[in-house]
């Protein structure tokens, strides 16, 4: 098999139109390295991936001595994903509020690259390189992969990713939690129907963040990655099932999650850097794979910065939304990285009123219910920084005046802290009081700090410098 074909984008601002286009703008500066030959794809794989994952996404060529190549670490940093839609990362939660907003509906094509190869003989393990990530996981999984699903009643589609242990031939556990996709089979269950699926891979970036969208049932993701391209997504009816799916993937699985049948699944690495467990989930059975002829895999270890940031930039937007409703001050959000980008919430505040931030926090815990920590600071505090947020609380926060504590919450039940997902939720009020004398929370400053131009100001040659310096003291 030859290798990708990486095309580039037609203009240097356009966003990429499918993964091997966003694959070329990470190469073209240097952003994206590429590994030696055959590396395992048992541990190995993930281990190089976990080495780079601040700053290089890696191809993996003939991993395990398959000719489909990998990738990981598409999304390592914030910065990156907005590069992946032609924004500013300053625009990035906008654009995506604003997508979210005013969908796209994708148009129906007849051919597409994603069935240039069809395989209706399935033995998952031999077509496919799919990794082990983390030490204790069960076995290979598919991490990476769009579950698309139609609603059995109005054949509406929901977009979303979820942990797939290949666990035989043409059989995958996968683990639903009580969302759309669940809510779809047991739609499919009450007439004794499996749900047809597909699992989509190697997508453009614009896919992978709409599929994280907190959307209402029955609102199509692919619908808002076409707002966020600009264009309606070429989307093309599977092979064995009625399913639509991106026509630019590199990949797709096509089957049915049966009915009212489970098996063992897990443990697998999770992105609270816990494992979770092992229980008796719902099955896929896999009817055909069909892919490009050059076919790119994507997969994401469990935990990893892909896997955070993945999830937690279209939650900022969606929290961001729902907080704005209520108290239009609120500038901007952040899920932190310490807080897995799930659990810890920052939100910068306008502050106008005494008592408005304990609101914001109670806003935010209604938000989502994986939150169960927030702190609200003040405008000139920069969110992206843990540094600044220890700051705010250690010089605008008193505990006895300022924290907000909820007990008996419903969490997240990956928590490994939470009971069954009974959680409780800590705000903290980490703004300067408005009445207090405008000095006494005035930050300190340097002026003149920001037009400093240091390659004008430092010499280019210290230790030469230096040892003049000396020469000049010793005389």
């Amino acid at each position: 098999m030859p290798a990708p074909r990486l095309v580039p984008s037609a203009t240097p601002d356009a966003p990429a139109v499918d993964l091997r286009s966003w694959l070329s703008t990470l190469a073209a500066r240097d952003d994206l390295a590429v590994a030696r030959e055959n590396l395992s794809l048992i541990d190995e794989l993930a281990a190089v991936a976990k080495r780079t994952e601040r700053d290089k996404a890696v191809l993996f060529p003939r991993p395990g001595g398959h000719d489909i190549p990998v990738v990981v670490n598409l999304f390592t940093q914030r910065a990156w994903v907005a590069d992946a839609l032609g924004v500013s990362e300053d625009d990035l939660l906008p654009s995506f509020l604003a997508a979210a907003r005013d969908p796209l509906p994708w148009t129906e094509v007849e051919q597409a690259p994603a069935q240039e190869v069809v395989h209706t003989d399935v033995d998952l393990l031999k077509l496919l390189p799919i990794p082990k990530h983390n030490e204790l996981d069960s076995g290979p999984y598919i991490t990476a992969a769009l579950l698309i699903a139609r609603n059995p009643v109005t054949g509406i589609q929901n977009v979303s990713i979820h942990r797939c242990q290949v666990s035989g031939p043409n059989r995958i556990g996968v683990l639903l939690l009580p969302r759309h996709t669940l809510a779809y089979l047991r739609m499919a269950e009450q007439a004794d129907k499996g749900l047809e699926i597909a699992l989509v891979i190697g997508v453009h970036p614009a896919c992978l963040l709409a599929s994280q969208a907190i959307a209402a049932l029955d609102e199509d993701e692919m619908e808002i990655a076409g707002a966020l391209l600009g264009a309606p997504l070429e989307m093309v009816k599977c092979r064995t099932n009625e399913v639509r799916v991106p026509g630019h993937a590199e990949i797709v699985i096509e089957g049915r999650i049966l009915p009212k049948v489970k098996e063992p699944e897990g443990p697998f690495g999770e992105f609270p850097q816990y494992y979770g467990p092992r229980a008796p989930r719902e099955v896929i059975e896999v009817d055909a794979v069909t892919h490009r002829r050059d076919a790119i895999f994507h997969t994401i270890v469990g935990g990893s910065f892909e896997h955070l940031v993945l999830g937690g930039v279209p939650r900022e937007a969606t929290l961001l939304q729902h907080l704005k409703r209520s108290f239009p001050n609120v500038l901007d959000v952040r899920l932190t990285r310490g807080g897995t980008c799930r659990y810890h919430l920052v939100v910068k505040i306008d502050k106008t009123n005494e008592g408005e931030p304990k609101n914001i926090i109670m806003g935010a815990f209604g938000g989502h219910y994986d939150i169960k920590q927030v702190v609200v600071v003040d405008k000139d505090v920069d969110i992206s920084s843990a540094d600044e947020i220890e700051w705010a609380i250690a010089t605008r926060f008193q505990a006895d005046r300022d924290m907000v504590l909820v007990a008996g919450a419903l969490g997240s039940k990956l928590d490994p802290s939470a009971e069954d997902g009974i959680s409780a939720k800590l705000g903290f009020d980490a703004t300067a009081p408005l009445s207090d004398d405008p000095l006494s929370f005035r930050r300190i400053r340097v002026k003149g700090e920001e037009a400093v131009d240091l390659s004008v100001a430092l010499v280019k040659n210290p230790e030469a410098a230096f040892a003049q310096l000396m020469n000049r003291q010793s005389r």
